[in-house]
């Protein structure tokens, strides 16, 4: 929970996407983060992010893509090339959110790390591995999902003020900085 409740990528673009955009576009967003999550797990189960934190040239493809698809949803959002996304009632709208949410978390290497460095010291040798990863990994992804779920619920509660009257271009040009702002910190941390 301590792990969750500190102030990451995820957590600033649910809250800048749910304020913006409203709470069911936050929602479909949070399920792909806990999808990607799950994947992240899945793959650290069976090395495959031990690869990715071992291989500085592959952790670095991924902190870049990471940073880059960030950049380009900021760009989407300053451009307001997203207005088919704005609506966040059609399925299509919300399977973008949720692809956005996926594709964030995919392309976060600080997520890999967490699952090969932080939870094996959980893992006791005394008892199969195999499902106490299963079992610390499904919490996780359940204590993380409930985070980003209340995120959502709070920053949801912005939505009817900022897309009154013409507020919404304004806002949408603050977010987009932000998001901006968002990949600089996320390339700056992750070194």
């Amino acid at each position: 929970m301590l792990i969750e409740l500190t102030p990451g990528p995820n957590m600033a673009w649910l809250a800048l996407t749910s304020a913006s955009e409203g709470k069911r576009s936050g929602f479909a967003a949070v399920a792909g983060i806990a999808l990607g999550l799950a994947i992240l797990a899945a793959a650290s189960a069976v090395g495959l992010a031990a690869l990715a934190t071992r291989s500085p040239a592959l952790f670095s493809l991924l902190r870049y893509a990471g940073v880059a698809y960030l950049l380009w949803l900021a760009w989407k959002t300053w451009a307001g090339q997203d207005e088919a996304i704005a609506d966040g009632i059609s399925k299509n709208a919300l399977g973008a959110w949720f692809r956005h949410g996926l594709l964030l978390n995919l392309l976060n290497p600080k997520a890999a790390v967490f699952f090969i460095t932080v939870l094996p010291a959980y893992i006791t040798q005394n008892a199969p591995v195999a499902p106490q990863t299963a079992l610390l990994s499904a919490s996780y992804v359940a204590i993380a999902t409930f985070v980003y779920l209340v995120i959502v619920a709070l920053a949801a509660q912005a939505h009817g003020w900022i897309s009154a009257g013409n507020r919404t271009h304004i806002v949408r040009r603050v977010f987009a900085v932000l998001l901006a702002g968002i990949a600089i910190w996320f390339l700056i941390t992750s070194a």
